[in-house]
């Protein structure tokens, strides 16, 4: 099993400390989150167009992924069937069709709500590593959780490829010309079969080395400057915003 690579300059103290580590990006994750879940559907417009701004600043890789055609594509779809089979009565045309205006406005909620789940777990995937992740459950006291989401990320590349190999011998031989059904069932059962078999090595290894999941090591983890006070303006923005929509929105 590989082992993803850590930056030992990021756990130094002191001036090579990173703006934002890894509790950071976990605290802004939960922040997001907590966000969008917070707020109800009809108050939560304002609060979920904030979330979009700031993580679009702060992590514009994210936002340029989700601009890509097939993120646009599933966007599109998720805010045409909340429109079309929303439970709004429906009271405006829209090219001869009859439309809700609550089901437009409940559409677009939920399409911004997606749109921040996105760029939260974008972020926080590509800004902490998968090792980092393990030490933290490691800590919560959650002992072999860890291995399991190493495991997990390291089996995602060989999946893949075995996944491709898989589909185009299957194509190259005409299994999805005639009897595309079956092709398809085929596919799907090389896939798992390999997965299963991948995972099946890793344990096995693990087992020849005597691990063991109360003995597992806890993982340095990355701590930035900002991060405290990431987590404390979170904590405060939260609790305000749960207030506000507690005072004020019905």
């Amino acid at each position: 099993m590989t082992v993803s690579r850590l930056h030992p300059s990021s756990f130094q103290s002191g001036r090579t400390r990173p703006l934002v580590g890894s509790v950071g990006h976990l605290a802004i994750f939960l922040w997001s989150l907590g966000i969008v879940l917070l707020t109800p559907l009809r108050g939560g417009f304002i609060f979920a167009c904030l979330c979009v701004v700031f993580l679009s600043l702060l992590y514009p890789f994210a936002l340029r992924r989700i601009l890509r055609p097939r993120w646009l594509i599933l966007l599109g779809v998720l805010l045409v069937v909340s429109v079309l089979f929303g439970s709004g009565e429906p009271d405006l045309q829209v090219w001869g069709m009859p439309v809700s205006t609550e089901n437009v406005i409940s559409g677009i909620q939920m399409t911004l709500r997606a749109v921040v789940i996105l760029l939260a777990a974008d972020g926080l995937a590509a800004s902490m590593d998968i090792t980092e992740v393990a030490g933290l459950f490691e800590r919560a006291g959650l002992q072999g959780l860890g291995f399991s989401l190493g495991v997990a990320a390291n089996m995602l590349p060989n999946l893949r490829q075995s996944s491709m190999n898989a589909w185009h011998s299957l194509r190259m031989r005409g299994g999805m010309r005639a009897q595309w059904w079956r092709g398809l069932q085929l596919l799907l059962l090389t896939v798992l079969t390999n997965a299963l078999r991948r995972s099946e090595d890793i344990v096995l290894a693990a087992e020849a080395r005597a691990f063991r999941p109360d003995r597992s090591r806890a993982v340095p983890i990355r701590i930035g400057r900002m991060d405290w006070w990431l987590v404390g303006a979170g904590f405060v923005s939260l609790l305000g915003v749960s207030l506000f929509i507690r005072a004020f929105v019905r």
